[in-house]
């Protein structure tokens, strides 16, 4: 697949991740708009879930790859960016509060991994960086001008998924969404949206990649640092990392996948390696880890991408 193919209606889709999975992220859309010939700004729909979220966010404001890659590597070139980084959250969440986040989520027919994060107490973190993003980007509608730029939260009282920005969904600002979209259980507070609370979308999908199926995409691109193909053993604190969040979120990602391909629609997903979550470590958010995965995933995904592409390996 080369630049040739440009006319072809393309989805975008970037899962949660945290910090390091931002750092990932970022340096697979060099390794794709690379590969492609093809600018991520011109996706005709763009998902994002937390972390993914805050980049679709940039994206479909209209700020390039070339950017919010400067921005990664402390020589930002957009004014919303020049300081965003800073006030991102560190390695640990502040001391949270005796509650759990979404009690009700333990009634809910959900999987198992859902039900548990309600029982995380409500985060106290600040999203002001968040806020101040939402607020540099935003048009005067109060969105970005990407008209099909959906952020995906999850309600805290039926864990169910709600792709704000798309048709249906409730209305919610830039900031609302953005905020709920990153709402780590645990770390960040549930953000109200009316009436309703919700949490990170991570909580119920690494990535919603299937909230494209059916909507007529010759091709979507999935991103998703916290999804891997098979089963990669960790050691030490790695260990809850892959098995209560990584391998739960790869096999949720691979039935999303081929609910997509089923609508026919294409697949490209890049996801973690091994040698990849070798440099992240098991704490997503330690951003001392930020510019070394940053670097290794310039040249892993390039890797990555061109074997996809080459070998016509699809999800």
């Amino acid at each position: 697949m080369t630049s040739s193919d440009t006319h072809l209606s393309r989805g975008l889709v970037i899962g949660c991740g945290g910090t390091l999975g931002a750092a990932w992220t970022v340096a697979a859309l060099v390794a794709v708009r690379d590969a492609l010939g093809w600018d991520p700004r011109d996706a005709d729909a763009l998902v994002g879930t937390s972390a993914g979220a805050e980049l679709v966010a940039m994206l479909g404001s209209g700020i390039g790859v070339d950017e919010i890659l400067a921005m990664q590597l402390g020589e930002p070139t957009h004014p919303v960016l020049s300081h965003h980084l800073e006030g991102a959250p560190g390695r640990f969440p502040p001391l949270p509060r005796s509650r759990p986040s979404a009690p009700g989520l333990l009634r809910r027919a959900v999987p198992t991994t859902t039900r548990l994060s309600g029982l995380l107490p409500e985060g106290r973190g600040d999203a002001d960086w968040l806020d101040r993003l939402a607020t540099g980007v935003a048009d005067s509608g109060g969105w970005v001008t990407h008209p099909r730029t959906w952020m995906v939260a999850m309600d805290a009282a039926s864990g169910e998924r709600v792709a704000f920005g798309a048709q249906g969904a409730p209305n919610a600002t830039l900031s609302e969404a953005l905020r709920a979209s990153w709402a780590i259980p645990g770390w960040m507070p549930p953000v109200p949206i009316g009436g309703r609370r919700y949490m990170d979308g991570g909580a119920s999908s690494t990535a919603s990649a299937d909230l494209l199926a059916g909507h007529g995409l010759d091709e979507v691109i999935v991103l998703a640092p916290m999804a891997s193909r098979g089963r990669i053993p960790g050691r030490g604190p790695a260990i809850l990392e892959r098995l209560v969040l990584r391998n739960w979120m790869s096999a949720g990602l691979d039935a999303e996948c081929a609910a997509l391909e089923a609508s026919g629609t294409r697949v490209i997903r890049i996801d973690a390696t091994a040698e990849d979550l070798a440099v992240m470590g098991p704490n997503f958010m330690d951003d001392r880890r930020r510019l070394g995965t940053l670097e290794h995933s310039l040249r892993s995904t390039r890797t990555a991408v061109q074997r996809a592409l080459a070998t016509g390996v699809r999800a």
